[in-house]
């Protein structure tokens, strides 16, 4: 099946098995082989002949969770009891394989919140099975939730029989922390004024939205409030806003088409935001408050909401071979550092750039031959009457391997220059930066322009070899030539013949090139800002049309400076000379000779070798406190704010959905709050049941 399906979990209660179905989404199921093979590695009780994995089995050592030495059994329990979906405190391969089954669900992280209420395993939540998770909860052990309110009697009744299945649950975890919120309000409001004081305000958000706070949000919830009181309406929309920040993400987004780094007022988001009648213009001020708060006020865009906004429970899964934080915060960047990082991208740069040109060398070598060709001299006839002749005539004179002539020297030169293009252009985008990543097109183009200057020092003599490599199969007969027998005939002056008009091409092509890629690859990107391998392939080819054809005349001119000229042909004494003579005896055309070659050539290698940068930037991730590459961020599960659950980095034998285990374990945490207690009774776990049903 392939990676975009999985198996849609049709769950049957107090079954131990799963009916799937295939529907789109991120997770693949693993198979039953593998998974009995992962759970016999974890399973440590043997009973009547059958293997079982204990709450600890399957929590702290296959989940990685409370690895503490002092951590809570308790939480251990509750947290294993989601797959046991039996109750007798052990889980079996069946449960193993249903649970693995049910991560896979669109809607995995409700119904996996849905398991950890469902105490009795029957497929329903009741009272007591919601009161006693409730309890065991931090949050109820600091703002005690009243279980016998009105609001507990609207989903369970009077009497509190009722019993609550999973579609009405889903519906009720989400109404429990607005109430629990508003609750707290009142408790902090006895003569029911309407206001509470700044420093309540804190304690509750801090408390009860812990859950969606970002440190930007928590370090600025006393400067929001300019020292005054909070009245109940503010609170309440700025519980809204933390609650709606992925819905302004996308008011945003409708405002600017789609832009991430373009700067909008509040007017123009209010303005967006009429289509939306859940934002209102109360919480668009707050949002605003926040920013001011956090940098300049007046205008913001989506890297402030990225800021504020709390991280998705889980984003796309991507294995990462290597992860390495070099720093602990930007402002520990050193300019030994700074060194490390222009290697660690100057290395992968060299295997991205080596990838690409194999590729594609093929249509170079008739692009070169092609450019070459000439008109109007007494060389007679022209050999090649397009690009496809000319592939097809190498092949029949020269063979497969004549495609490759001069890959090589190619190859080793290609590394080198490709690095110190993209590794330049990386430096000079990080330092014309703003502090929220955004660069200025202005600040694109001269990045661009500087890497492309700076790899002329390895170009020019890459290219005057290739190409009288290149071209010397067209002479029947001739002798053979090497790539060291070229460079003794130039010479080292020699091997810059041409240079000019190598750095006319290349400071051109660069400033083109990557300021458009960037543009595609940000438009190619999903709602999330993440680019997947095919979108940063397509970026990186689609950008390469107008800047490989734009300077082919700049790229003939080289070409023809470059190769040594045959008797009775033109020669050439530099770029002008060569541009006016080529003019006279050829015409305006002859500078745009090649150019399909060229296109076809230059797009799919530099969209080859910018999905495999950014793909080997992602696989052996570093971080050295400076940019990342936008769009690929969210390749891995991500954490909650504030979680507790005390995850390790996720294990190779989490396969199949339980790819995505340890994500939305936390996710539970992340995004309804109900933090677990992570310690031993002992230390600051939550009060017992019965003793903090509130009032």
């Amino acid at each position: 099946m392939p990676m975009n399906e999985l198996n849609t979990i049709n769950w049957i209660p107090g079954q131990d098995s799963v009916q799937c179905q295939e529907t789109p989404s991120l997770l693949k199921r693993a198979s039953t082989d593998k998974l009995r093979e992962v759970f016999l590695k974890y399973a440590s009780l043997q009973k009547d002949g059958e293997h079982y994995m204990t709450s600890e089995d399957f929590v702290r050592k296959f989940l990685g969770l409370f690895t503490d030495a002092a951590f809570n059994d308790e939480s251990v329990r509750l947290l294993a009891g989601i797959a046991d979906t039996s109750k007798d405190g052990l889980i079996s391969f069946p449960e193993f394989q249903a649970f693995e089954g049910l991560l896979c669900a669109p809607d995995a992280l409700y119904r996996t919140a849905f398991q950890l209420f469902d105490r009795q395993g029957n497929g329903t939540v009741s009272y007591a099975d919601f009161a006693d998770v409730v309890q065991k909860t931090e949050l109820h052990s600091k703002i005690p939730f009243s279980l016998d309110g009105t609001f507990i009697k609207r989903y369970f009744g009077d009497k509190k029989q009722r019993l609550i299945n999973y579609a009405e649950f889903t519906q009720l975890l989400h109404d429990f922390h607005e109430e629990h919120a508003m609750e707290a309000f009142r408790s902090k409001d006895p003569a029911g004024t309407g206001f509470i004081s700044p420093l309540d305000f804190q304690d509750i958000i801090v408390k009860v939205k812990r859950h969606l706070l970002t440190p930007d949000v928590k370090d600025n919830l006393l400067a929001v409030t300019e020292g005054h009181r909070v009245s109940f309406p503010y609170f309440m929309a700025f519980t809204s806003l933390l609650n709606n920040m992925e819905l302004i993400k996308q008011i945003y987004l409708y405002a600017t088409k789609g832009s991430r780094t373009e700067m909008v007022t509040k007017d123009e988001l209010l303005y967006a935001a009429q289509t939306m009648s859940q934002i209102t213009p109360l919480e668009i001020d707050i949002l605003f408050q926040i920013t001011g708060a956090v940098n300049q006020p007046g205008r913001i865009d989506y890297s402030d909401l990225s800021n504020i906004g709390p991280e998705h429970y889980t984003k796309h899964i991507t294995h990462r071979l290597a992860e390495i934080k070099a720093v602990d915060s930007p402002s520990d960047r050193s300019a030994l550092i700074q060194v490390l990082e222009a290697t660690y991208r100057f290395t992968l740069a060299s295997f991205a750039g080596a990838t690409g040109a194999t590729v594609v060398y093929p249509i170079d070598l008739v692009k070169t031959r092609m450019q070459n060709q000439r008109t109007g001299s007494m060389i007679g006839e022209v050999a090649y009457r397009n690009s496809w002749d000319c592939f097809k005539k190498v092949i029949r004179h020269e063979g497969i391997l004549g495609l490759y002539r001069g890959l090589l020297p190619q190859l080793m030169g290609v590394a080198p220059e490709k690095a110190i293009k993209l590794t330049v252009n990386d430096f000079v985008r990080d330092n014309l930066s703003d502090k929220r990543g955004n660069i200025p097109v202005w600040g694109e183009v001269v990045a661009g322009a500087c890497g492309g200057a700076a790899q002329v020092i390895f170009t020019n003599p890459l290219e005057i070899v290739k190409i009288r490599l290149q071209v010397a199969g067209e002479i029947a007969g001739g002798s053979k030539i090497s790539a060291l027998s070229v460079v003794r005939e130039l010479g080292f002056l020699g091997l810059y013949k041409g240079a000019k008009a190598c750095l006319l091409r290349d400071v051109n092509f660069s400033a083109i090139y990557f300021p458009t890629y960037a543009h595609v690859k940000a438009a190619l990107a999903d709602k999330d800002g993440y680019n997947n391998p095919v979108s940063l392939l397509a970026a990186g080819a689609i950008a390469g049309v107008p800047a490989a054809s734009l300077v082919t005349p700049a790229d003939v001119i080289k070409t023809r400076l470059q190769v040594a000229a045959r008797t009775g042909q033109t020669t050439y004494t530099g770029v002008w000379d060569a541009t006016k003579k080529i003019m006279a005896e050829e015409g305006p055309r002859a500078f745009w000779k090649g150019t399909a070659a060229r296109v076809f050539r230059s797009s799919p290698q530099f969209g080859v070798t910018l999905v495999t940068y950014e793909l080997l930037q992602r696989l052996f991730y570093v971080d050295f406190g400076g940019n990342q590459p936008k769009g690929s961020h969210g390749t891995k599960p991500g954490l909650p704010l504030d979680a507790t659950l005390g995850a390790e980095q996720p294990k190779p034998d989490h396969i199949g959905g339980y790819h995505a285990a340890v994500p939305l374990l936390t996710g539970i945490e992340s995004k309804f709050g109900l933090y677990l207690p992570r310690f031993g009774r002992g230390a600051g776990a939550a009060a017992p049941a019965g003793t903090a049903t509130g009032s």
